[in-house]
């Protein structure tokens, strides 16, 4: 999509000038028609988001969202116009991406566009999963129902989120505190016993085993520092750059998964997104086939994408879900069984909400047990690593009053 500013006139030969969102030229023209402006100039706007003049995605929150999705289905039952809604929405809403968003939306809507077509246009604000569901509506008639089924979603997906993101706070503000400290005391802490032992003994007296192994490797950070720094951002770099390709985000997810507890709680989470995303779309008239193509992209891991795409396609060749999903070994035998079950009973959408509640409650104590894993896990290493450099400073000063003594 590009942006276009334009300036034209009304068929009361009233001015007008502002911006709007289209593939080309012709379809921007076009757009101008159907709202009665012949247009006198048009320019495209350059940009860096996509040719949207908004930096979507900076500053649009999961909550302004489910905030914007339940009063809109709000004002939907209470029987209001869709484009007075819109425009209700685009001048009270707080966040500014989002407004000037649903500004854009009520324009697209306003010059015929179907509404989930609109939202199309913006695919960093409103994702696949979003889109389709607002055509579900629209096409069922049951829009507002939809929207807060929608509301509903995004509210568990931010929960599964937030516990995700309380499970990793710990150990990386842990591991921060530790790195910080030991830098310190390296850098500027290390040298200064350095200088006084050396002066005491002046280079007579060998140190201490210890001692010496804590001061050499304080010149070497001192000496070496911006080799270190480096070394750890070209690897965040390089890392990151790996995970970007196919084959290196593939390795890093399937790695992930191996790895004890964590790859529990990570694949915990996956089927609890699965199952809640999928059961969703299909409780909202979405073909199965659609809906395993936007579970796929919205899995957040590679190997559990690659899993459910190759089960949407034997699904297209006419077997069960259940059957590729048990075969791939990514997702648990309960799980199959259950999906099973509930396409045997006609009953799948259902089945897969109840999957959905209990592997979110999973994650709960996924979560948890990892917290109490980690936290004297942590403690242990910092009480090791900093206690044998404050043991290996004070060894020659011991050593020394014993002498003296």
């Amino acid at each position: 999509m590009a942006t276009f500013a334009y300036v034209g006139r009304t068929r009361g030969g009233t001015v007008k000038k502002g911006e709007l969102s289209a593939k080309t030229r012709d379809e921007a023209v076009d757009q101008l028609r159907k709202q009665s402006v012949v247009v006198t100039s048009l320019e495209e706007k350059k940009s860096g988001a996509g040719g949207f003049k908004i930096n979507l995605g900076s500053g649009l929150t999961d909550k302004d969202l489910v905030v914007f999705t339940r009063q809109f289905g709000t004002m939907i039952n209470a029987g209001l116009p869709l484009v007075q809604c819109l425009e209700i929405l685009s001048t009270q809403s707080e966040n500014k991406v989002l407004r000037e968003t649903i500004g854009e939306v009520k324009v697209q809507v306003e010059a015929g566009s179907t509404f989930s077509d609109a939202l199309r246009r913006f695919p960093k604000v409103f994702d696949d999963l979003y889109v389709n569901l607002v055509h579900a509506g629209e096409v069922g008639g049951l829009l507002d129902t939809i929207l807060t089924r929608l509301a509903v979603y995004i509210e568990k997906a931010m929960k599964l989120k937030g516990q995700i993101k309380s499970a990793m706070v710990y150990p990386i503000t842990i591991m921060g505190v530790a790195v910080a400290v030991i830098t310190i005391l390296m850098l500027f802490v290390i040298p200064i016993f350095a200088k006084m032992f050396l002066d005491l003994s002046g280079g007579r007296v060998a140190l201490p085993g210890p001692t010496q192994i804590v001061i050499d490797t304080s010149n070497f950070f001192i000496a070496y520092w911006y080799i270190i720094l480096g070394g750890i951002v070209g690897g965040i770099f390089g890392i990151k750059k790996y995970y970007g390709t196919v084959q290196g985000r593939k390795f890093i997810d399937k790695l992930l998964l191996k790895l004890p507890v964590v790859g529990d709680l990570i694949r915990k989470s996956s089927v609890a997104k699965f199952t809640r995303t999928l059961g969703t779309l299909l409780a909202s008239g979405v073909p199965l086939l659609d809906g395993m193509s936007i579970c796929a992209k919205t899995s957040g891991n590679k190997v559990v994408e690659e899993t459910l795409l190759d089960a949407r396609l034997s699904i297209s060749g006419g077997k069960t879900i259940a059957d590729p999903l048990a075969s791939s070994g990514v997702f648990p035998k309960m799980v199959t069984h259950m999906i099973a079950v509930g396409e045997s009973t006609g009953a799948l959408d259902a089945m897969l909400g109840k999957i959905a509640d209990f592997y979110e409650e999973e994650v709960d104590q996924a979560v948890a047990s990892l917290t109490a894993l980690l936290e004297p896990a942590m403690m242990v290493f910092l009480g090791v690593v900093i206690g044998f450099i404050v043991i290996a400073m004070y060894l020659p000063i011991f050593k020394m009053a014993s002498a003296i003594g």
